[in-house]
């Protein structure tokens, strides 16, 4: 958009230091203040890049740029995964377990559905399955399925984003008001809330003592997160298949989750890594970011994502009651679908659901885990 740039594409230390500092800055404003936790650290962050580049601050290219996609976000995966044991999951998730697939079958049809309705262009089908997939996961699987699908547009990405968060600002807000709603309370089942009522006047916080990193775990965390990675782009290499190695590296971190969940889960720490390299990402998109294209696209794909969660919301509320589940089950399954375990232990806890918080985060976890594979067959499926 500008010939001229106050910061040129090769100055690349001043460009890190910019994609760092506004990473940084999103998550200080979503912990710091009002405003920035309303929008969230990811918002934040996007907003700034994407308002340095508009303004030629920063180039909307740059191999900096490109390096974040190649090498961050595949890193990323698997150090948001240490402790996708999947036999705990679906031995300790019980009924919350039985919600999240149905919630998930609700984003598939949901996406099937807004994809036939809502047209997109020629990449609508990539578009389709990373919406697919961040609705079965979280943001996490946003960025994973973009790299699997190839999708590198980062004006599109960007909308993309932008309309994400729009519409999940809107749905949490739902979600929170579900369980006083009148009709739903009278016929759903109801025991979390009421053991809830019972216990207000008790304490109830939610433990965060895993995020107290020493140096020796988060040489470990991304020890084993290169490992991983390698072998996984070693492995895309053999077969030939682009894209496919960020799908190698889930099935393998999964599988070392699995087999050795004691020795991961003494790992602490390889999420708030995994995090923050996550933040960098969306820096770059929102600094590769057009406004006008944004613009052009981000109405149309919040219609896209408000219909996807539309009819996911309606399916998991009817095979909910089919299967009579408890109403909290119902909205911590779905706020697991659409945030991931972060988001949903969270509600359990805000909601006094005590519970819940493990099945929140064992669910959560399950999505980020299945999300990704999923989002890249509805991808090409609809393709």
């Amino acid at each position: 958009m500008f010939e001229h740039v106050l910061i040129g594409p090769q100055q690349h230390w001043l460009l890190w230091a910019v994609l760092v500092f506004a990473a940084t800055f999103g998550i200080w404003a979503e912990q710091k203040t009002k405003w920035g936790n309303k929008l969230s650290a990811v918002v934040v962050t996007i907003l700034l890049t994407f308002i340095f580049s508009n303004l030629a601050i920063i180039p909307t290219s740059s191999t900096t740029y490109d390096i974040v996609w190649s090498y961050l976000v595949p890193l990323a995966v698997p150090l948001l995964l240490f402790k996708a044991n999947m036999k705990r999951i679906i031995k300790e998730s019980g009924p919350t377990l039985i919600a999240f697939i149905i919630g998930a079958i609700g984003t598939i049809v949901g996406t099937i559905v807004a994809f036939k309705i809502i047209p997109l262009g020629d990449e609508g089908w990539k578009l389709a399955g990373i919406f697919c997939s961040t609705y079965i996961g979280g943001s996490m699987n946003y960025v994973a399925t973009s790299a699997a699908l190839q999708l590198h547009n980062s004006n599109l990405l960007t909308a993309g984003v932008a309309a994400d968060n729009l519409v999940m600002t809107v749905y949490f807000l739902i979600l929170f008001a579900l369980p006083s709603v009148g009709f739903l309370k009278r016929n759903y089942k109801n025991n979390h809330q009421k053991e809830a009522e019972l216990a207000e006047n008790k304490d109830f916080s939610f433990d965060n003592s895993d995020h107290n990193p020493g140096l020796l775990d988060m040489g470990k965390a991304l020890t084993i997160g290169l490992i991983v990675s390698a072998i996984g782009f070693l492995l895309q290499d053999i077969i030939g298949i682009d894209g496919s190695a960020i799908l190698i590296i889930t099935l393998l971190i999964i599988a070392i989750a699995t087999i050795a969940p004691k020795q991961m889960n003494s790992i602490k720490g390889a999420d708030l890594i995994g995090t923050f390299f996550m933040q960098i990402f969306f820096a770059a998109i929102g600094a590769s970011a057009n406004i006008y294209i944004v613009l052009k696209y981000g109405p149309i794909l919040f219609l896209f994502a408000g219909l996807i969660l539309f009819v996911h919301l309606i399916f998991i509320l009817l095979f909910g009651k089919l299967f009579k589940l408890d109403l909290a089950e119902i909205v911590i399954a779905s706020n697991a679908n659409m945030g991931g375990p972060t988001t949903a232990a969270a509600m359990a806890v805000g909601r006094r659901w005590k519970s819940l918080v493990i099945p929140a985060i064992l669910c959560g976890t399950l999505g980020y885990a299945i999300a990704t594979f999923i989002g890249v067959g509805i991808g090409y499926f609809l393709h």
